[in-house]
């Protein structure tokens, strides 16, 4: 009795120590355990999983008639595969596919192989011709998203913003993708990408701009950060007004200082002017863009469509001049007013989280793929954070955002104020932040504050 004790009790803390770790450290449960049960599962199935999945070809003649020498028959041939290779959420293997096969019928079968394999999720990436990467996910990678590594975060103006469903990570890249409509419902997520999306920019020479018609409640927590912020829409169009005339300004700069000098090269962007010479990069921050569009008199519909144009011209120019457009909505349909359309085909880079409606989800997707567009009407309420991102090239996933509090996105801001860059055009719009005092001990001061919009 005492001897099965002995065995029995290490057993079952062994056990009870697998869970723990199964639930608290998912990543060190798979690289222990799963990777090594999986790995041997596809070696030893490889085989008789794609012959029932249907991804196998009929055998060469010689094979055949080899096969005939001996008295067998000869089996169907599977794609040749590399050894499955572990990666941070799950295991990875390239194959070469056979004579007759295409990328499409390994995606069709990508459910069929999760459940032969018992893997969460099963991704296929062509490489290059005849050749696609095949991706095994270990576990829901969504259940719980951590902050990116900062090691990822490599080039200006690229930031890691979200995990996808295969385990790679969401790079929101300005200079690739300038422009981004992010549609959500109240507590979706929305909101927590907006923050990680602010904070990774306070931390570079960004000029961050706001414009808020909720009277600022969304953006006035970054305010230290931010080179402007209207939050009204007499402000805003104000605003625009001032952006565009910077537009213009850049243009001008890029056709006089580009091609000039015996060693200069030609360029119609400021990347390509000299570094000296290159003005500060303007992210511009558009949160709640239904609000421009409402009108209740002939005047506001003036103001409107002044507006609506003034931000389709600054996502048809702005990226040559380096002004960029993040807009935000609870909703976005044609039903909005004249240029919502327009408005919407210059804005590439989507992220659509729950929505309340199937027209926001098809407004924000449906131009890119209508799977796309399910797929975000299907978003659980419990699960916020989750989105599906897509852009201009068809391809799509779902993404979710690491957690990110106010309080926590408004500390970065208030650390980093000091890279507030210099433009003199947006100082009338710079917000009014008050400083603090510096010491209990001393006499309470008046605080003093930043140029004050009114």
């Amino acid at each position: 009795m005492t001897d099965a004790l002995w065995v029995l009790v290490p057993t079952l803390l062994a056990v009870a120590a697998l869970v723990a770790v199964r639930r608290r450290l998912p990543v060190l449960f798979w690289w222990l355990v799963g990777y090594p049960v999986v790995a041997l599962r596809v070696l030893a199935t490889y085989r008789a999983t794609m012959d029932a999945c249907g991804l196998t070809v009929p055998a060469s003649a010689m094979r055949r008639a080899t096969a005939r020498m001996i008295g067998r028959q000869a089996a169907p041939v599977p794609p040749r595969h590399s050894l499955p290779l572990p990666t941070g959420s799950g295991l990875v293997m390239r194959l070469r596919m056979a004579a007759g096969q295409a990328p499409e019928d390994f995606t069709a079968s990508a459910d069929r192989l999760r459940h032969a394999w018992g893997a969460h999720a099963v991704h296929v990436r062509p490489t290059k011709p005849g050749r696609l990467e095949l991706r095994l996910v270990g576990w829901d990678v969504l259940a719980d998203v951590r902050p990116a590594r900062r090691r990822l975060r490599t080039e200006p103006l690229s930031l890691p913003l979200a995990l996808r469903e295969d385990g790679h990570w969401h790079v929101r890249d300005f200079r690739t993708v300038p422009h981004e409509l992010i549609l959500g419902a109240t507590q979706s997520g929305k909101s927590v990408y907006l923050r990680n999306l602010l904070c990774g920019l306070a931390r570079q020479p960004v000029a961050l701009v706001g414009i808020d018609c909720k009277w600022g409640v969304e953006l006035a927590p970054f305010a230290p950060r931010l080179s402007a912020l209207a939050d009204t829409s007499d402000r805003a169009n104000e605003l625009l007004d001032v952006l565009v005339e910077e537009m213009e300004a850049r243009f001008r700069l890029i056709g006089m200082t580009g091609g000039t000098g015996p060693d200069a090269v030609l360029t119609s962007d400021v990347w390509g002017l000299p570094e000296k010479a290159r003005p500060v990069p303007v992210v511009v921050v558009v949160d709640e863009v239904a609000e421009l569009f409402l009108a209740a008199n002939k005047d506001d519909e003036k103001r409107r469509d002044a507006m609506v144009t003034k931000l389709i011209r600054l996502a048809q120019l702005g990226r040559a001049a380096g002004i960029y457009l993040e807009v935000c909505g609870q909703r976005f349909g044609a039903e909005l007013g004249k240029g919502a359309t327009m408005l919407r085909a210059q804005l590439t880079g989507r992220v659509c989280h729950r929505v309340n409606d199937e027209t926001s989800a098809n407004m924000a997707l449906g131009d890119i793929a209508l799977e796309a567009a399910l797929a975000a009407t299907s978003i659980p309420a419990e699960r916020p954070g989750v989105a599906v991102v897509g852009d201009s090239s068809g391809g799509w996933s779902r993404v979710r955002s690491p957690h990110l509090t106010l309080e926590d996105a408004a500390a970065v801001c208030r650390d980093t104020s000091g890279l507030v860059p210099e433009l003199p055009r947006l100082d009338a719009f710079r917000p009014a932040v008050a400083k603090p005092a510096e010491s209990t001990s001393r006499p309470a001061t008046v605080p003093t504050a930043r140029p004050a919009t009114e």
